[in-house]
């Protein structure tokens, strides 16, 4: 089992509301659940390289992995490290577990205290402050989930790392880090100075908990905020649009054809509404540094009046009433798709919401640079597209979360 479970709690300002969709608030632990590693530990050697130039973060990111896999072995960097075109780049991550779709890379848990540290310095100086914060929250409710559900899925809280191509600020290279409810591709590219995070998946399971030391954690409260913020700015009309679309999932497997079906279009927007829009997006897109996320916000705002915009379920943000809320942005640059989870999968908590508001799952792609167009998108095994619209839960005892996403 992953040892960080839990690192993010360390340090966290009571309330504190992160830009990429976490709350974490009471009090704060300053250990892991299992007191091996803490995310002090973590940040120690990243803790002066917060970045604000897309430059800064493929620098610091780049003498990240350099430092991790100089505490690897040979035949542990053989197995981490791929060709930056292997075409296993898009069939080695998913929303489904580890025992449906193996994923590329080592272990996490397999790692010694001092590797996997060194792993998690690489996504803290990839990562914005709110985006660490919101894939630390994701792997701790993983661990909460394992340490106190019902799942008979025995991989879950388990996490890859893999490396596509050299690490370099002069060339591209793509950071692969997931589980199941976690993939992270990024793609640096220092002669083009950019970066990409299409596509990401992050997911929650639960979203909203307390650990025993009273600290609670929520952690999709920041993107239920901004989708509500939005949604809430519309007018009566436009909302009636809104929910009359067709909501739509381009999962991890699928080679989407990014269809958008009928639905509000920003062309219907008024500029604060666009700006709101662009807020909620930016949960996905927006995870690294302050100038690539104006980078990334610019090209999806200038396609905006041909992006369309469909919700369903609940209208108001209460996660104490009713099976949450699905919505899909589509648009030439960019592809959001969230999805309530109308089941458990086999992984109940008593007075812990595992379902809907409780289990989401959330696909971000960019139909113009998936995998920074290093690769041609691959049908993934293990079945990653499929499930009714409704989510139906699988039987008791079924792998966690298998065949919940619609396809496109």
């Amino acid at each position: 089992m992953l040892l960080v479970g839990g690192f993010l709690l360390t340090g966290c300002a009571s309330g504190a509301v992160s830009s990429a969709g976490s709350t974490v608030s009471g009090t704060t632990t300053s250990s892991s659940a299992t007191g091996d590693v803490t995310v002090a530990d973590a940040a120690t050697a990243v803790a002066d390289s917060d970045a604000s130039t897309t430059a800064e973060t493929i620098t610091n990111t780049t003498e990240a992995v350099q430092a991790f896999l100089a505490t690897l072995s040979d035949e542990q960097r053989e197995a981490v490290t791929f060709d930056y075109d292997d075409e296993t780049k898009t069939t080695s991550w998913s929303n489904f577990p580890i025992t449906l779709v193996d994923r590329a890379g080592l272990n996490v848990a397999d790692l010694t205290e001092e590797q996997q540290v060194a792993a998690l310095q690489v996504m803290e100086a990839l990562l914005s402050d709110g985006a660490y914060e919101t894939v630390s929250n994701i792997i701790a409710s993983d661990q909460y989930l394992v340490e106190n559900s019902s799942t008979t899925e025995s991989t879950l809280g388990q996490y890859y790392i893999a490396l596509f191509g050299d690490a370099s600020d002069t060339s591209a290279y793509t950071v692969q880090f997931g589980g199941h409810h976690l993939g992270i591709n990024a793609t640096l590219d220092g002669a083009a100075d950019a970066i990409t995070f299409a596509p990401t998946h992050l997911g929650a399971q639960p979203a909203d908990w307390t650990s025993e030391d009273g600290t609670e954690v929520q952690v999709f409260d920041g993107i239920y905020s901004d989708a509500f913020a939005f949604f809430d700015s519309l007018t009566a009309e436009q909302q009636a649009i809104l929910t009359s679309g067709d909501v739509t999932m381009c999962a991890p497997g699928d080679t989407c054809e990014f269809t958008s079906g009928a639905g509000l279009t920003g062309a219907d927007l008024t500029d604060e509404q666009r700006e709101l829009l662009l807020d909620l997006i930016a949960n996905w897109s927006e995870m690294a540094d302050e100038e690539t996320a104006a980078s990334t916000r610019a090209e999806i705002e200038a396609t905006l009046d041909e992006t369309v915009i469909a919700w369903s379920g609940e209208t108001t943000y209460d996660m104490t009433e009713g099976d949450g809320i699905n919505f899909s942005i589509s648009g030439p640059n960019v592809y959001v798709g969230f999805q309530a989870q109308q089941g458990s999968a086999g992984a109940d908590i008593d007075g812990v919401s595992t379902s809907g508001w409780g289990h989401v799952h959330t696909i971000y792609r960019d139909p113009t640079d998936d995998y920074a167009n290093s690769v041609e998108q691959q049908e993934a095994t293990g079945g990653m597209g499929g499930g009714a619209p409704e989510g139906d839960a699988p039987a008791d005892g079924a792998p966690s979360d298998g065949g919940t996403l619609p396809g496109s």
